[in-house]
């Protein structure tokens, strides 16, 4: 890798809950410094300058929930194309989980992943082991210094990998030394109701009932249960997508340093509610589903009020063929990792968020939360992962064709927004500049301080 020496100078940075005009040196894979106001002229020496004509420079952003697909479904996505829509989107790191094929259960399948990544990524990259009813013993054998956690999915999104027992959660959390993430949905609620539902309106269901077969109660449930176990026992709890007004019962407010049990919740569930279902069918049928309103507006108040920790995107690429059908049939999931960003800074020019709360929640708070090593902030011996951002560029539409996921589409498509990402830097490398795509493969493996 080349070591090279930039400066970016006139640069509105946004980091640590501060907005200020200033300057950054990158020097190799580092920050070398990061100042107010304008340079030295002898930073200027031996350095590539880049003007940022006092456009937003942000740490880059850290998605901790992605399912690249690969291995075993690659027609739709694969660790190449998934890393250079991240980039492209000022993403600059990623966790993927592990509901691949085969299901990332074992050590060596862990091993696989991060070896392979190795050689396509141009992000940074982290992986999770997935929990199943049989694998106590690969949980116990993992270096959680390599991985970001334990993944333990309480509902049916995974086929294979279904812990739904208390007990078995019990002793993982009693034998394994590592955060666990959770998708909680409880599997027993979400039969019953679709067993109601098909029984009283058939099998041939439009997408609004998505919600009402994946609804409240069964969110709640499973998030409760999980929530209660992980006290009971004393063990770091990460609750994913979190869709619903009524888990926000379940959480605390403040910084995430110190707490017990965490939250995240997506863009998908900021953005969008049931009441769109009739217009985007099943191109935002995800799990959990999209809900009401009145619970997008209780999720944006706790991205905001510090009971949601972090924002990232459950980004799950699907070809568009496969999300044709009903309720039952179509499958869920969406990419979203190329215009997380885009979108949630469209949100803050819309009045719902402050810059600096998304930086807290989809670049600072992940890297706390998952104890990742030098990365997440503005800060002199951090590794140079960088986002510049014309945050007041001419509006434009985004369109399918915009996608760079390998799966071709975007749920945003028909987005009018303002704001563009222009450069972003990976271990202080160009991997995206004014639209262009650096084939080098700059990314490194995501190391855990535990």
């Amino acid at each position: 890798m080349d070591e090279r020496k930039i400066l970016i100078h006139n640069a509105t940075i946004v980091n640590e809950g501060e907005s200020y005009l200033g300057y950054v040196v990158v020097d190799g894979e580092f920050i070398a410094v990061v100042g107010r106001g304008e340079p030295d002229q002898s930073l200027f020496d031996g350095a590539e300058a880049i003007d940022a004509k006092q456009r937003l420079l942000l740490p880059g952003v850290i998605d901790t929930h992605v399912h690249f697909r690969d291995p075993g479904l690659t027609h739709k996505a694969d660790m190449a194309s998934e890393s250079r829509a991240a980039v492209a989107g000022g993403v600059t790191s990623f966790i993927d989980m592990p509901n691949t094929k085969p299901a990332t259960v074992t050590v060596a399948a862990l091993e696989e992943k991060l070896r392979h990544a190795s050689e396509v990524s141009v992000a940074n990259y982290g992986f999770f082991i997935g929990a199943a009813n049989d694998n106590l013993d690969q949980l116990k054998a993992v270096d959680y210094t390599r991985c970001a956690g334990v993944k333990l999915f309480m509902g049916s999104s995974t086929g294979g990998m279904l812990v739904d027992s208390t007990d078995m959660m019990e002793r993982i959390m009693a034998e394994v030394p590592a955060l666990m993430a959770v998708h909680a949905e409880d599997e027993e609620l979400l039969r019953a109701n679709r067993k109601a539902v098909v029984e009283r309106y058939g099998e041939d269901l439009e997408m609004e009932f998505h919600p009402v077969i994946r609804n409240h109660a069964v969110c709640y449930s499973a998030s409760r249960k999980a929530v209660e176990t992980a006290r009971k026992m004393n063990h770091r709890l990460h609750i994913l997508h979190i869709s619903t007004a009524d888990e926000l019962a379940l959480l605390e407010p403040g910084s995430p340093e110190g707490k017990l049990i965490t939250a995240e919740t997506c863009p998908q569930y900021l953005a969008f509610s049931d009441e769109q279902y009739p217009m985007f069918g099943a191109r935002i049928k995800c799990n959990p589903a999209i809900k009401r309103p009145a619970d997008r507006e209780a999720l944006r108040n706790a991205v905001n009020n510090g009971l949601i920790d972090t924002i990232a995107t459950d980004h799950a690429p699907h070809l568009l063929e496969e999300k044709r059908g009903t309720a039952l049939t179509a499958v869920s999931g969406m990419p979203l990792i190329q215009f997380s960003l885009t979108l949630m800074l469209q949100m803050a020019e819309e009045g719902m968020f402050e810059i600096p709360v998304i930086v807290e929640k989809m670049c600072h708070n992940p890297a706390i939360i998952y104890d990742i090593d030098r990365r997440g902030f503005i800060r002199p011996g951090y590794y140079a992962d960088l986002v510049l951002v014309d945050n007041d560029c001419e509006p434009y539409t985004i369109t399918d064709a915009w996608a760079l996921s390998k799966c071709g589409w975007t749920p945003l498509s028909g987005l009018t927004v303002s704001n563009k990402v222009e450069m972003t830097l990976v271990n202080g490398q160009p991997a995206y500049r004014f639209g262009v795509l650096f084939s080098r493969n700059g990314g490194k493996e995501l190391r855990f301080n535990r």
